[in-house]
């Protein structure tokens, strides 16, 4: 079920979401306060926040030496849940778009956090196994940040990007953990 969930339901559902509007031009969260799109909006954070929850949290309870920073997970998702539910309309309301910019941004560092803090405490005890899950994680800093200076905003094709790659490199370090290891991440 988590393989159906993490390679296709979200995929299809954050490139859906953006159908219909430019993906270099505008991003989720100005397409997630048109009226007709808000309630999508919506459904893809609880389908993505529930995902990184249940798959970070499974992957913590798996690892034989928990790593710091666990109660970053449910913080990313807090922070998550609040860029959801405030909203960005910087004309009408500047304040409250500042603080969603702000929640949306710290929901993604503390969701990348909590991956390299997993990878990073499976790397120093097995750096061959786990090498090519830190090399993946830095490959979606790497390729956010060029969307990001490519762009100039923050793009709904750099939102799709760091969607998609995150979920994907969550579940490939879920199998790995379950594996014992064996198992790649660059799959």
């Amino acid at each position: 079920m988590l393989n159906l969930i993490a390679y296709i339901i979200i995929p299809a559902y954050t490139i859906l979401f953006v159908k219909g509007y430019g993906w270099f031009t505008t991003n989720f969260s100005v397409i997630g306060n048109y009226l007709h799109r808000k309630d999508a909006f919506v459904l893809w954070g609880v389908l993505v926040g529930a995902y990184f929850y249940y798959s970070l949290r499974t992957a913590i309870r798996l690892m034989k030496q928990k790593p710091k920073g666990t109660f970053l997970v449910p913080s990313s998702l807090v922070l998550l849940f609040c860029a959801i539910t405030t909203p960005y309309l910087p004309e009408e309301m500047p304040f409250k778009s500042f603080l969603h910019i702000i929640f949306a941004f710290m929901a993604a560092v503390l969701l990348l956090a909590s991956l390299f803090l997993i990878i990073l405490k499976e790397y120093r005890t097995d750096p061959s196994r786990y090498g090519s899950c830190l090399f993946a994680w830095a490959g979606i800093v790497a390729g956010s940040a060029f969307l990001l200076i490519l762009v100039g905003i923050v793009s709904s094709a750099l939102e799709i990007y760091f969607t998609i790659t995150s979920v994907i490199l969550t579940r490939r370090l879920l199998v790995k953990l379950k594996s014992g290891g064996t198992e790649p991440c660059e799959q």
